[in-house]
């Protein structure tokens, strides 16, 4: 059985992948199980003593001066579940409701939340039994925390709500039930302990990280076979000249293009056709290399959320000590996913500037939008189009959410994150350049059959050979969304990198 051992302080962006996408088991470790039975062991002892703790034996938000008694802990806990659970828009796809679960057992794992180990091992049992509860999108500011869609999760262990369990939509009652999984009953700080946290937005946002880590090597391959198609000078990716500007993402961006194109006979050297290239080719190093080296930033600080602990108040049981602070606050990661959003965008803005240049005959010098009875035939005319709507609409998306702030809770939450946002937006600029670059190829492609495809260096010819094999040539007009279609699959399924890696090795 493929399993992930959780601790709360060693859970890897590759671990959650295998989780969230394909299933993985989850347990926890010895140590992890030790450290969460301290931890509740000091919340019941401040529940019998009767002492001021917020959420714990007080209200919530602007509720905090409000004592709540002993014998109402349980329906204070219950109530702030049935209460949060206000989220509207579309369900989280399958994958980020796993992975919001694992983030959330994993920090509940590193023993600093007060919840009962038996609660926890209900939330894992959900996620190794396939229970998925039903999260709607939109309704998180990204402080405190991810309450509203995290309340959505606990809503199915108690055997409200609804969940999807072997395909199938029900409630949440009957879908425990079916996976023969008991509903818990939460007793003191059970539920703040479970909704208090940045973990849905940090995994919308870590899985759109470790995709847009992957992408980075298609754009290069995209733009080694434009660069083929349009006999792109090799100069510029010279390491003699990334050395005197030693960025990483530029350095192994230059490394990728010359191994790509290494043995083309397409490819020309400064001075033998033009003396320099367009940016968008010339640049490819610097545009691409400045995108990999923030989602790396971005990677580094997921890296770090993944394994910490961000809800409120935090139970320190070495010291018998409650603290309320401000762990749940999601701006390190806000400022992070819009700083992703932007960096993907980029590898779009510079690819549809190479589709421009593939379907213009005076910037390219092949036939018109690159079929041969043009006039009659329209031919990749209407791609760039699309590949210019979608990077208008990265535009406006990569605006970032994080500069904004509605206070909530009567002004006793008075500045928020909204990283929320920040993390869906990333999603969806990465799947607009995912279409873009998969236009870049299938353009790509069509101009370099009006050349020697022989010419083609190994690498690019094995990407060549990739997307002639789903989709033909263009001779006269046909409809082109399902050909476009058919290179989004090959961008998604990372099939074209494996590819050229199978080829040349892998890429930086």
């Amino acid at each position: 059985m493929n399993a992930i051992y959780i601790d709360g302080n060693s859970l890897t962006l590759e671990e959650l992948v295998k989780v969230a996408r394909e299933n993985y088991k989850v347990e926890l470790t010895p140590e992890a199980i030790e450290r969460v039975e301290k931890s509740r062991s000091i919340v019941d002892e401040f529940v019998d003593n009767e002492e001021v703790v917020y959420g714990i034996t007080t209200g919530f938000g602007l509720f905090a001066n409000v004592s709540i008694s002993k014998e109402e802990t349980k329906e204070l806990q219950r109530n702030l579940i049935l209460s949060d659970c206000c989220g509207v828009g579309n369900p989280y796809p399958e994958e980020v409701v796993r992975a919001a679960m694992l983030l959330r057992a994993n920090a509940l794992a590193k023993g600093f939340s007060g919840i009962r180990l038996s609660t926890l091992n209900t939330l894992i049992e959900m996620l190794n039994k396939g229970v998925h509860p039903t999260i709607p999108e939109k309704g998180s500011v990204g402080a405190s925390g991810d309450l509203c869609p995290l309340s959505h999760m606990v809503l199915v262990m108690i055997g409200e709500g609804e969940a999807t369990y072997k395909g199938e939509l029900m409630s949440g009652k009957e879908a425990m039930k079916r996976a023969e999984i008991d509903t818990v009953e939460l007793i003191s700080k059970e539920g703040l302990a479970l909704i208090n946290g940045t973990q849905v937005l940090t995994a919308v946002g870590a899985l759109a990280a470790y995709d847009a880590k992957n992408l980075t090597k298609l754009a290069d391959i995209a733009a080694s076979m434009t660069s083929e198609a349009l006999n792109g000078i090799i100069d510029a990716y010279d390491e003699k000249v990334h050395k005197v500007r030693p960025h990483k993402g530029q350095i192994n961006c230059a490394k990728n293009m010359l191994k790509i194109l290494e043995g083309s006979k397409s490819t020309t050297r400064q001075g033998e056709i033009r003396v320099q290239d367009a940016y968008t080719l010339r640049c490819v190093p610097q545009i691409h290399g400045a995108s990999r080296d923030a989602i790396e930033y971005v990677i580094d600080r997921v890296s770090t959320e993944i394994n910490s602990a961000t809800d409120n108040p935090l139970i320190f049981a070495e010291n018998k000590q409650v603290i309320s602070g401000g762990n749940f606050h999601g701006q390190p990661m806000a400022l992070a996913f819009d700083f992703l959003g932007i960096a993907v965008a980029e590898l779009a803005n510079v690819s549809e500037r190479r589709i421009e240049r593939l379907v213009n005959p005076s910037l390219s010098g092949l036939p018109a939008f690159l079929v041969k009875k043009g006039g009659l035939n329209c031919g990749f005319m209407i791609p760039q189009y699309v590949a210019a709507a979608l990077v208008s609409e990265n535009k406006v998306l990569a605006h970032p959410a994080c500069v904004d702030s509605i206070p909530t809770s009567a002004n006793q939450e008075d500045h928020v994150s909204m990283g929320s946002i920040s993390a869906r937006k990333a999603r969806e600029i990465l799947n607009n350049v995912m279409n873009v670059l998969a236009i870049e190829v299938m353009t790509a492609a069509q101009a370099i059959d009006f050349g020697e495809v022989e010419k083609l260096s190994p690498a690019t010819k094995a990407a060549y050979n990739k997307v002639r094999g789903e989709v033909a040539v263009l001779e006269n007009d046909r409809v082109m969304y399902l050909d476009i279609n058919k290179c989004y699959k090959l961008v998604t399924s990372n099939s074209l990198v494996e590819v050229v890696e199978g080829v040349i090795g892998e890429l930086n």
